[in-house]
């Protein structure tokens, strides 16, 4: 990296501790002599509690405590969780109805947790959590996403969560009763679970008036706050940190309600207490994703350029509200419509209903490859209904690059875009694609190609903090306030450090995930690390610099003004000294300048980038047996300026492969009852290997302006890319033989009955 230059594709360093078994993640890191925790979670989807006896398991051997919510509250802590609530189109307040850490008289999806029973071993634990007997008069379930039916909360008794607006709805009618073509599409968005392949877990340690808690997630200092809070305790007596993460994918960024029970269960009880759950019970209690059903609707004058678009979108929330969900949801859906598009009237509307299921999560409820593929679809459909080719159609309505930057109609100012320079390389990478529709043809398969051009926003908290320190032993600590759930952080930020400033990498040292060693971080979640920390870091730099360019001028016996840095070396017109920034620590080491040796900034981004690309799929159908094959793939992405750009097509590697999984086999099932019959991988279909095709990425990048960096964050894109593009593909493969509507997943099953009889599957 030294010898060839900036932003070079280096490997990761820490995928040799990963790779050889050396990570420390939930239960690596497991206190000495900690007690074990399991939790009882409801057997129902929707009851009152009308009867729990916890005698047995109280008595059980090694059982030390078992916690409800009576309990919770005897302790003198707030049992119930934060959410964040919207306001109704009608200016009403969203429903927000209490959600306990524990359930409290009633319970309303399957996993819903009970009761918690800490014991000396986790086989005692989960011996005595098999004794507690709990009585329920059963109630209807709720599954489906409509006003009406069983109410799960008396502050909704609809079920109607949210009925939340954006954009000019008159001003969209009359663009719609102007318009030369209208045309419109219903779309199924299918729930997912997230599975990271760590499951949650957490533990807690009491010890001289402090809380010690530690737990796999997404950022310490949002939980050190709903901590401190929830159990009454002063900011200062909780310490949180982070382990290595086994993926979060937004799942893990919120405070879930086992995390509370442990931490008091470590405070009454004056020993260490740990949680991990089992691959089911993730299944059952993590949040999920997707499942919501929009309309939508797009307006074209007589050159089929659109006048208008609006979308109708009905979400399931789950039971309760998460603790982000409502206002990132709707937001994240915002900010990408009417997306790459010059369309000047908007009109979203998205309609929240409880139902009894998990939550789910706040990344996924309504957000960017929600609509992305809203959008792209309907596009798709536009194309083939007003006879047009869809990459015509999309070029014909794109931003051009002399509009930027461009405020949309949902208010978003995009900086700078080419869209069709992008989507030409995507072009010229994926010619000949009517030879391998024909080729196939011939030996009685089925081709399909599928296009989705995707806009990103880069959203999170748009301030960060870094701090650099020098170490007397050569190394240099550079503290985050990000956290990597294994997307290469601390080579990507241990490299820009070395990009700026010539300081090899070998010797940086990344330290994340500890609320003591860093007072605020706003933690990692849509796609925002890269660019907040970059610039943090930036920040940091520069204070630095200033800080030793006094203090050098001294030692070289010149002006102050006349001292430069180079991003390596200190330099000044008639002086010898060359000194690097880390010979320049160790000069002020030797002096005493102990002030020297510490620097730390926070910044503040006030725009957001934004990331966009094409993604086109081409898959390849048995009409036999419906089976579904991706057979090519590519991406040309505008991330803006790259760090590592290896890393870079890895995040998008990895998002693809979500994708695919989602449109070709992942879907979660629910009988009538609120039972969740794909909770183990027997029932639930991941992709394999065998389910992926080679990927070509290609960058294209225009630098963003929003940041000095020139970046735009990549760490979503290929999820928000692939949803649309393997489902176009699949429709287009179909359209020739009569399919008009295909809606994922797309199963073999589905598939084959698609084209036997036009029909859909529900499986």
């Amino acid at each position: 990296m030294e010898k060839f230059g900036k932003s070079q594709p280096v490997t990761r360093t820490e995928d040799q501790r990963f790779l050889t078994g050396q990570g420390r993640y939930m239960d690596d890191t497991v206190p000495p002599g900690a007690l074990h925790a399991v939790f009882f979670r409801s057997p129902v989807a929707h009851g009152d509690i009308t009867g729990l006896d916890l005698d047995a398991a109280r008595a059980a051997p090694g059982v030390r405590l078992v916690l409800t919510i009576d309990d919770l509250i005897a302790a003198g802590i707030d049992p119930v969780l934060s959410a964040t609530i919207l306001v109704n189109r009608d200016g009403s307040r969203a429903a927000n109805p209490p959600r306990h850490m524990l359930a409290r008289d009633r319970v309303r999806f399957v996993g819903e947790p009970v009761a918690m029973v800490v014991a000396d071993t986790p086989a005692q634990a989960r011996d005595a959590a098999e004794l507690i007997w709990m009585d329920t008069a059963d109630r209807p379930a709720k599954l489906d996403l409509a006003p009406g039916g069983e109410p799960l909360h008396p502050e909704a008794p609809d079920n109607r969560a949210l009925d939340w607006a954006v954009g000019d709805e008159a001003a969209t009618q009359a663009a719609f009763d102007a318009a030369a073509h209208v045309v419109s599409l219903q779309v199924a968005d299918n729930r997912v679970i997230v599975n990271s392949i760590e499951p949650r877990g957490c533990n807690a340690v009491w010890s001289d008036g402090r809380l010690h808690f530690s737990y796999g997630g997404q950022g310490v200092w949002g939980m050190k706050a709903q901590l401190a809070d929830k159990l009454r305790l002063d900011p200062q007596a909780v310490h949180v940190t982070t382990p290595d993460v086994g993926g979060g994918f937004g799942m893990k960024a919120m405070p879930y309600p086992e995390y509370f029970s442990v931490a008091v269960a470590a405070m009454q009880l004056g020993q260490p207490v740990h949680w991990m759950s089992d691959r089911t019970e993730a299944m059952l209690s993590d949040h999920h994703g997707r499942d919501l059903t929009s309309l939508a609707e797009l307006a074209f004058d007589e050159d089929l350029r659109i006048t208008a678009y609006r979308v109708h979108s009905r979400c399931n929330l789950g039971a309760y509200n998460s603790h982000f969900g409502q206002a990132i949801q709707t937001n994240l859906f915002k900010c990408v419509l009417p997306g790459v598009y010059d369309v000047q009237k908007t009109y979203l509307r998205v309609e929240g209903f409880y139902t009894n299921t998990t939550q789910v999560d706040a990344y996924r409820g309504a957000g960017r490859p929600e609509a992305i593929y809203v959008l792209e679809r309907a596009m798709d459909r536009a194309a083939r209904e007003l006879g047009v080719d869809p990459w015509e159609l999309r070029r014909r309505n794109f931003i051009r690059p002399e509009a930027f930057p461009y405020v949309s109609a949902t208010g978003e100012t995009y900086d700078v875009g080419d869209f069709g320079l992008v989507l030409s390389r995507a072009a010229e990478q994926t010619a000949g694609f009517a030879a391998r529709k024909a080729a196939d043809a011939e030996r009685g398969l089925i081709r399909g190609q599928g296009l989705c051009y995707y806009i990103e926003s880069i959203l999170g908290d748009p301030s960060e903090g870094a701090k650099v320190e020098f170490c007397q032993d050569g190394t240099v600590n550079l503290y985050v306030g990000t956290q990597s759930n294994g997307q290469g952080h601390e080579t990507v930020y241990a490299q820009f450090l070395s990009d700026q400033t010539g300081i090899p990498a070998d010797r940086i040292r990344v330290v994340q995930g500890d609320s003591d060693r860093m007072a605020q971080g706003g933690g990692t979640g849509g796609s925002r690390s890269v660019t907040v920390q970059s610039a943090a870091t930036l920040v940091t730099i520069d204070q630095m610099i200033a800080a030793f360019t006094p203090y050098l001028a001294d030692k070289m016996g010149v002006e102050e003004s006349d001292v430069t840095f180079d991003h390596e070396t200190f330099r000044a017109p008639g002086s010898n000294l060359t000194p690097t920034l880390i010979e320049a620590a160790e000069m002020a080491c030797a002096d005493g300048r102990t002030d020297l040796l510490q620097h730390e900034a926070r910044t503040r981004l006030e725009a957001r980038s934004y990331p966009n690309g094409a993604h086109v799929a081409e898959i390849v159908i048995d009409p036999e047996t419906g089976t579904t094959t991706v057979d090519r793939y590519t991406v040309v992405d505008d991330f803006g300026n790259l760090i590592n750009p290896m890393l870079a097509e890895g995040q998008v590697h990895g998002g693809v492969a979500q994708g695919i999984g989602q449109a070709l086999c992942e879907h979660v099932v629910h009988d009538g009852e609120g039972q969740l019959l794909t909770a183990t991988f027997m029932d639930y279909a991941l992709p394999r290997a065998a389910d992926m095709p080679m990927i070509r990425f290609t960058s294209a990048p225009v630098p963003s302006t929003a940041n000095p960096m020139g970046m735009k964050g990549c760490g979503e894109a290929g999820t928000v890319g692939a949803l649309a593009a393997v489902a176009n593909a699949v429709q287009d493969a179909l359209w020739d033989h009569g399919v008009r509507q295909a809606d994922m997943p797309f199963t073999p099953v589905k598939v084959w009955e698609l084209l036997s009889n036009g029909t859909v599957a529900v499986r």
